[in-house]
């Protein structure tokens, strides 16, 4: 059996009957493309399509598989023997799409299920939202592809593809809504993540040291303005109310630092050192006893013995410390470290003297606290979702049984 010689002799019987390859395609109900690879010898007609084509150009069955004009016909019992063979093939065909067809339907409706269950469990609010709308998206882009597939098994994307308005509009949204979600999942966060690193680079900690100012940056004598300095001093709205209300003459300041921080996320570090007269430091502490310190043992590995008496704290699990520290010489020692992400890009050792830090502070990235942090909050968010599994599978059991 020759393919290029069965080929020749088909594109020899559409041009005795005048025939294009799309025209002679629509007769047989396969396509241009189909034709063509026929006629080129490339493929061959399925055996279903031999005794349809034999009488369409009113030649014999072996002729066409002989790739020439025979002077004797084919006798009837090879034409009924091909007949059937077509017929068989073709009855084990349509039972193989209908299988094909309806796994793809199965998978279109997994499908389905599944992107509507990512969208009723996925907290848009989170900060951890673009890994489930990545997983949401991807979904989709699996529907779109399960689809096209689905249409083609079933017949209905050649129909499609005739109807060029509903062709071309179902290309647009579809390449549309792929370009957006890639835009929204891989471009922009591409961007902004080498935007931040840029940023990272070229930020350097910015050191304050003149006391006289003082009040520019601290949060509590500062008005809502909302503007650049407002948010660069607001230090994620921290109780400051420990330090002093302001510098006085009769206050004698020994050191002073205030670092800003902003490669990332901000971060501040700061400490004052005052040195009171007597009475004036029983008044302060007393003050100081007097706040409503928060706990703090354990947050960032801080121990509850300190090698200065702690006075008052301010302390978040996840934004630092504020807090005032006591030598017992009428010394006090007012610090800070503020940031977020429970870890500091800035080496606060350098900036700040060992003995004003918190017994075993530790807020260096990889820190043991925020690992722990980290994990407690994964399996919170595993068991939200979970539970918001279980509620989505009893609505749809409760809709169900209303439908009984």
């Amino acid at each position: 059996m020759d393919p290029v010689k069965i080929g020749m002799f088909l594109r020899k019987l559409r041009k005795e009957k005048e025939l294009t390859q799309e025209q002679f395609a629509q007769e047989v109900g396969v396509s241009n493309r189909t034709v063509s690879r026929w006629e080129n010898g490339t493929n061959m007609p399925d055996i279903s399509l031999l005794v349809q084509i034999a009488d369409f150009y009113e030649v014999d069955v072996r002729e066409l598989i002989e790739g020439e004009r025979k002077s004797e016909t084919m006798d009837k019992e090879v034409r009924d023997v091909a007949t059937k063979m077509a017929d068989y093939a073709s009855a084990e065909k349509s039972r193989l799409l209908k299988t094909i067809q309806g796994i793809s339907l199965l998978g279109d409706l997994i499908l389905v299920l599944s992107i509507i269950w990512k969208i009723t469990t996925t907290d848009f609010n989170s900060a951890d939202r673009i890994f489930g709308v990545q997983s949401i998206y991807i979904s989709v882009l699996l529907l779109v592809i399960m689809a096209v597939i689905t249409l083609y098994v079933t017949g209905a994307l050649e129909k499609i593809m005739k109807n060029r308005i509903l062709y071309t509009g179902i290309k647009v949204v579809t390449i549309s809504g792929i370009v957006l979600g890639a835009l929204y999942l891989i471009v922009l966060p591409t961007v902004a993540i080498g935007m931040l690193i840029f940023s990272s680079v070229i930020e350097h900690p910015q050191v304050y040291e003149d006391v006289n100012k003082y009040n520019e940056y601290m949060s509590f004598s500062r008005e809502e303005t909302y503007d650049d300095e407002y948010y660069k001093w607001d230090k994620f709205g921290m109780d400051e109310t420990i330090w002093p209300a302001q510098i006085t003459a009769d206050m004698s300041v020994e050191d002073f630092t205030m670092v800003y921080y902003n490669p990332w996320d901000k971060q501040y570090l700061g400490y004052l050192v005052v040195d009171y007269k007597p009475e004036d430091y029983e008044k302060e502490v007393e003050r100081l006893r007097e706040y409503d310190s928060s706990e703090y043992v354990g947050y960032y590995g801080v121990e509850a013995e300190t090698s200065h008496e702690l006075l008052a704290v301010n302390a978040d699990e996840y934004h630092g410390f504020v807090y005032a520290l006591t030598d017992g010489n009428n010394r006090i020692i007012y610090a800070e470290q503020l940031f977020c992400n429970y870890f500091m890009d800035l080496d606060y050792t350098q900036y700040m003297p060992q003995e004003y830090l918190l017994d075993g502070f530790n807020a260096r990235q990889g820190n043991p606290y925020r690992s722990e942090q980290l994990n407690e909050k994964t399996a919170l968010q595993t068991s939200d979702i979970s539970r918001k599994r279980v509620k989505f599978q009893i609505n749809k059991l409760g809709e169900r049984n209303v439908y009984r």
